[in-house]
């Protein structure tokens, strides 16, 4: 997941230069061929708001955790179809993951779907906290995120289909971003690997196209085994796999004093047993380790295991370790960047109804010292070159490394809201998140039209790209060979 703020009074100190550089952009886009192109792109998007509404609701409703997404990825599979593009589904050994294509030859430039939920966020589209009853709920906006990406694939498909141009418009359907590292079996099966640019977003509490690395992450399961026994009639001859996770745990939690401070460590115990008066003979710990530096990450995943296998010795237990999930940090590309800034400052924030107003009001209320101010939805945050890294991890980072790459957020949640919670779930589902969806999808296909009708900015974000890799880099999946992890969610 991809989420930032910036402080408003510091906005308040800069708008005056994000003004001036909207207007400048203006100009210099009455002045341009894309002119035309970028209107009826937007034209095309704007006409679809009420369709891709109903699709985000959908989704929203269907909230399906990664690698389960069937219905969702069917929904958003079927409208491309039905537009016109090639849809090739189940790709890089993912049922739910698919590509959709229109068009041939260069450049080609490609979106992406994300379309997965969270357990345990189930909550209705009120600013109370009040669940529906379901597992899971979409506490991240991906139903909105997939949703707009297709939008803007399609109001593009339908500009070159009239146009004629030469060109490629590419939609990549992928699954389980949170915690699946969906993207990062695509990347290791080369399906970006004639792509030119990729163009994305993710919601968020403001409008922002800063450039932010993000952490890199391997997760995985660690699973004890020992020996079941009567907990109080014969103790002495069990061996309790539980205690072997709460060593570990322990172990762990020494471990945060000596790892730079940028490192992030969290677990759950996912299995603990069924009855106290049993010694558990299963137990399993779910781990994710996070550090903005790889090779950092790698040595304290390789100390975590370490302190499994030494929980295990030390409890008379056997372990086993699954890593099912790893990615790259976000590497920035501020060519792109830069351009999708434009654009966004171009079409300005968004405008809340007195009805949306009224529920961003009493959502707030429930919110614990907002970062940013209610009306700051309105505005576009200052693009900041030299962003430090935000504090999640995404699989797009793994396709950074490969392509050059860039993604704006919009305020798909009342200001202040943090990402996985239920109240970014109640936003989401209601017409807050599929306004600021639809400005996304506008600054997408306007940023794409830039890149065909100046193929020079795709050169100069491709040499940024070789530049912050630096010498000698190759791309190597932290997945290794392994297959998708289809069942990681249980």
């Amino acid at each position: 997941m991809r989420h930032k703020s910036t402080t408003f009074q510091r906005l308040v100190r800069l708008v005056a230069v994000g003004a001036l550089a909207s207007i400048v952009h203006v100009t210099a886009a009455a002045q341009s061929p894309a002119r035309d192109a970028k209107a009826e792109v937007l034209r095309a998007v704007e006409a679809r708001q009420a369709r891709d509404a109903d699709i985000a609701r959908q989704i929203w409703s269907f909230a399906e955790v990664g690698f389960k997404e069937t219905r969702s990825s069917a929904l958003l599979q079927r409208e491309l179809r039905d537009a016109g593009f090639t849809v090739e589904a189940g790709v890089a050994g993912m049922p739910t993951a698919f590509v959709a294509t229109y068009g041939s030859g260069k450049p080609v430039i490609a979106l992406f779907s994300e379309f997965d939920a969270l357990p345990g966020l189930s909550q209705d589209t009120v600013p109370v906290q009040r669940s529906l009853g379901a597992d899971a709920g979409h506490g991240c906006g991906h139903h909105l995120l997939g949703t707009a990406s297709m939008s803007a694939a399609i109001a593009l498909k339908q500009w070159l289909a009239r146009s004629g141009r030469t060109g490629t418009i590419r939609l990549y359907g992928t699954p389980a971003e949170e915690g699946g590292s969906g993207k990062v079996y695509m990347v290791r099966d080369g399906l970006f690997r004639d792509v030119d640019a990729l163009i994305g977003w993710h919601p968020g509490d403001n409008n922002d196209a800063t450039s932010s690395p993000s952490l890199a992450n391997i997760s995985g399961k660690f699973r004890f085994r020992g020996i079941s026994a009567h907990a109080a009639g014969s103790p002495e001859k069990g061996r309790s796999a539980l205690d072997g996770v709460e060593a570990m745990d322990h172990m762990v939690n020494m471990l945060r004093e000596h790892v730079p401070q940028e490192t992030r460590i969290h677990y759950v115990i996912t299995a603990g047993g069924r009855a106290p008066n049993v010694v558990p003979d299963f137990a399993e710990v779910y781990y994710y380790v996070r550090s903005p530096d790889t090779r950092v990450l790698q040595d304290v995943w390789d100390r975590v295991v370490k302190a499994s296998q030494g929980a295990a010795l030390g409890t008379g237990t056997s372990v086993e370790h699954e890593i099912t999930g790893g990615v790259y940090s976000l590497l920035p590309n501020d060519v792109l960047g830069h351009l999708m800034d434009a654009n966004l400052r171009a079409l300005g924030g968004l405008r809340y109804t007195p009805a949306e107003r009224t529920f961003a009001e009493t959502l707030r209320k429930t919110l614990d010292t907002p970062a940013l101010p209610l009306g700051s939805e309105a505005v576009v945050q200052p693009y900041l070159p030299s962003a430090a890294a935000m504090g999640g991890s995404t699989d797009v980072g793994d396709i950074s490394w490969t392509v050059p790459t860039a993604q704006i957020s919009t305020a798909t949640w009342v200001p202040g809201t943090p990402a996985h919670s239920w109240q970014a779930t109640a936003a989401g589902g209601m017409s807050i998140g599929t306004k600021a969806a639809t400005l996304a999808a506008k600054t997408m296909a306007a940023t794409v039209v830039d890149l065909f009708f100046d193929p020079s900015m795709i050169e100069r974000a491709k040499a940024e790209l070789l530049q912050r890799r630096g010498a000698g880099f190759q791309y190597q999946p932290l997945l290794g060979n392994r297959k998708p992890a289809l069942n990681y969610r249980g």
